[in-house]
């Protein structure tokens, strides 16, 4: 089975930046890392010093009851995103393997289906693979196991 890795696009980065640069609005905070926090721009942990926005975002779902909004980090300026040759090209993020997550699966209503499942971050991509070995699932949101916040999405490959 294989799949792709999905940052959050650039044009939604993008306005992102923009809208919390004219309005600085309660969805918006600006703020310097101390380290640690995920990037959803390049799928990495963020390095000390490096200057972060959080803001609102609501992942890719059909709609349905199941859509959610939730406060995720990426740079406050434009980035490079993913390693090409890592999770752009159907590989978990280099830098989250080992890190427990909940791969949530969801059908093409955009419904929870039930082959979703927290995964002990040994075998990322091996715990991807099962959650679609069900054909009815179309598409993985990996979260934050304490949190519940978005990381990334996954969904078949066209390969």
């Amino acid at each position: 089975m294989t799949f792709e890795i999905h940052a959050i696009s650039p044009a939604v980065l993008e306005r992102a930046r923009a809208d919390a640069a004219r309005s600085g609005g309660p969805g918006f905070a600006r703020m310097v890392a101390t380290g640690g926090e995920p990037l959803r721009c390049c799928l990495r942990d963020a390095e000390a010093g490096e200057e972060l926005l959080l803001f609102t975002y609501e992942p890719p779902l059909p709609a349905s009851p199941y859509r959610e909004v939730g406060a995720v980090f990426a740079h406050a300026a434009t980035c490079a995103g993913p390693d090409p040759s890592g999770a752009a090209s159907g590989e978990h993020p280099a830098g989250w393997r080992g890190r427990p997550q909940v791969l949530r699966a969801y059908d093409e209503r955009g419904w929870i289906h039930p082959n979703t499942r927290v995964h002990d971050g040994s075998d990322p991509d091996g715990a991807l693979a099962a959650v679609f070995d069900d054909p009815a699932v179309v598409q993985v949101h990996s979260r934050n196991v304490a949190y519940g916040c978005f990381m990334f999405v996954a969904t078949r490959s066209s390969r």
